[in-house]
């Protein structure tokens, strides 16, 4: 894959930043990108999953808290609960 700007953004904003979002067009390689950047460091999980995502939406802080972070939520605009749930 060619190495993006997007990418040097991303590692930059961690630096100063607990949590980032990245948001942009579908099948514009977001998910692609951050897999690329994290695959050995964080875990992943998606919420495109309907199961998942029910789980996620029941009860957000028990969902958040089976993934040691740090964790790359995609999907996450399916179930903004787990965005209030993380601070």
């Amino acid at each position: 894959m060619k190495p993006r700007i997007l990418g040097r953004v991303i590692l930059k904003a961690l630096n100063s930043f607990p949590a980032i979002v990245v948001t942009g067009p579908r099948q514009s390689g977001k998910t692609t990108l951050l897999k690329n950047l994290f695959s050995k460091t964080h875990r992943f999980v998606t919420l495109e999953d309907p199961d998942v995502r029910i789980r996620a939406r029941e009860d957000p802080l028990n969902f958040l808290d089976q993934y040691k972070p740090p964790v790359i939520i995609d999907e996450i605009q399916y179930v903004p609960e787990l965005m209030a749930g993380a601070q």
